[in-house]
């Protein structure tokens, strides 16, 4: 027999299992249900036995639940706890730079107290202030000079944009062809820089900005030009300073002889950096250290953009910040002995890879690395070897090689 619907249309019967549904005089609201309901009245009674046995399966369920909640509780209640610590920490160290340590600088910077602080990461509300001083201003740069090479690097942005060809004074001897290519690596750069954030390519808020310090740089510094990395450094003075006194700090900080051989890449400088690095990197690590010579990998391979960028764009940035902190307290040493704090927080790691697998993991490192576990791993290590400091071994290496260059014998001990 057809069904009709009410307007009298053919319709399909209900399906055997739309019948079943009506039939049952219960509908379970959970899978705990099924275990406490009563059978429906169509089947059979459940046995005593099954019933009792249900019972406990269903308190056992709810005895876990209970305790999930009790455990998930507990984690939020510590989270917040450590939030509220983090908080009032940060908030009592700014107080502690703000009315003592800045006002003070000069006779407060090297004091234990003020190190010890330094460590433990300086607060973002006053780390630009902190950098600037830490890094100061050799150079005399004043914003003055910063808007004169802005203004020239304009200058030149229009001149290309139009075809012109016009040479500066200051730019004779540095061909125009290489003053272009910088320039277009900037344009190129600045869309490369921390892509995630957003906030320095075209249209974003710190695009001009960063476009601005990286073009008065060239005018500043045509010896120097651009080159690749300095996006990153200069994307992070941005974050904590104004733009003049991001661009007095980043032509400072450019000038120090560790970023100035990298940049101008001085190759014997480099290397000498690079066989110091290896002095302390035996000393501190020698198993690693024999595993990395047998699988040829030298430290140019991972420490280059280690270097160039200041960690900036190898660590997350809350972290690479906190490397900065310190580097700008113990200048270029810190960057060394921060790679063999990497190296040794996976170490255990790395001295079961190949060469491959190895180049791999340095040139890219793992994105949620712990602060707290690289600053204890960097802790113990040991910038000291055969009673010599940092500066004392890269020295005795710059002699050798100068020795060397002159066709003397090794000084080399």
């Amino acid at each position: 027999m057809e069904y009709e619907d009410k307007a009298g249309r053919p319709s399909k019967p209900p399906s055997p299992k739309q019948n079943v549904r009506k039939n049952l005089d219960f509908e379970p609201l959970s899978t705990t249900a099924l275990i406490l309901e009563d059978r429906p009245a169509n089947l059979p009674a459940k046995p005593a036995e099954e019933a009792q046995k249900h019972r406990q399966q269903y308190e056992e369920m709810v005895v876990q639940a209970k305790k999930r909640e009790l455990k998930e509780a507990q984690r939020r209640k510590k989270q917040l706890e450590e939030r509220c610590r983090v908080e009032e920490s940060i908030g009592n160290a700014v107080l502690t730079w703000n009315n003592e340590i800045l006002p003070n600088w000069e006779t407060m910077w090297c004091s234990r107290k003020v190190r010890d602080l330094w460590w433990q990461g300086i607060p973002p509300s006053v780390r630009g202030k902190v950098w600037s001083l830490a890094i100061g201003n050799e150079l005399n740069i004043t914003h003055e000079l910063f808007d004169i090479c802005l203004a020239r690097a304009k200058e030149r942005w229009r001149s290309l944009s139009t075809g012109g060809s016009e040479v500066e004074n200051e730019d004779a001897g540095f061909p125009a062809a290489d003053r272009e290519a910088s320039l277009e690596l900037i344009k190129l750069d600045i869309s490369r820089t921390f892509p995630n954030l957003c906030i320095f390519q075209q249209g974003g808020p710190y695009h001009d900005m960063l476009h601005s310090i990286l073009g008065a740089y060239t005018c500043y510094r045509p010896d120097v030009g651009y080159v690749q990395g300095m996006s990153f450094i200069a994307a992070v003075l941005i974050l904590n300073l104004d733009t003049a006194d991001a661009f007095i700090a980043f032509s400072n900080l450019l000038n120090k002889p560790c970023q100035m051989a990298f940049f101008r890449v001085d190759h014997g400088l480099m290397l000498t950096y690079f066989a110091a690095f290896e002095v302390f990197f035996e000393e501190n690590l020698p198993k690693l250290f024999a595993h990395f010579k047998k699988n040829n990998l030298t430290p140019d391979i991972y420490l280059i953009d280690w270097i160039f960028t200041l960690y900036s764009k190898s660590l997350p940035l809350d972290l690479a910040c906190r490397i900065w902190d310190v580097f700008c307290r113990d200048g270029e040493e810190f960057l060394f002995r921060t790679a063999l704090g990497i190296l040794k927080l996976f170490e255990d790691i790395l001295t079961k890879m190949d060469f491959i697998h190895m180049a791999q993991f340095l040139t890219r490192l793992p994105e949620d690395l712990p602060a707290e576990e690289l600053f204890a791993s960097i802790a113990t290590i040991q910038m000291q070897s055969r009673n010599k400091k940092w500066a004392q071994v890269l020295t005795a290496l710059q002699k050798d090689s100068r020795e060397m260059e002159k066709g003397s014998p090794s000084l080399r001990h």
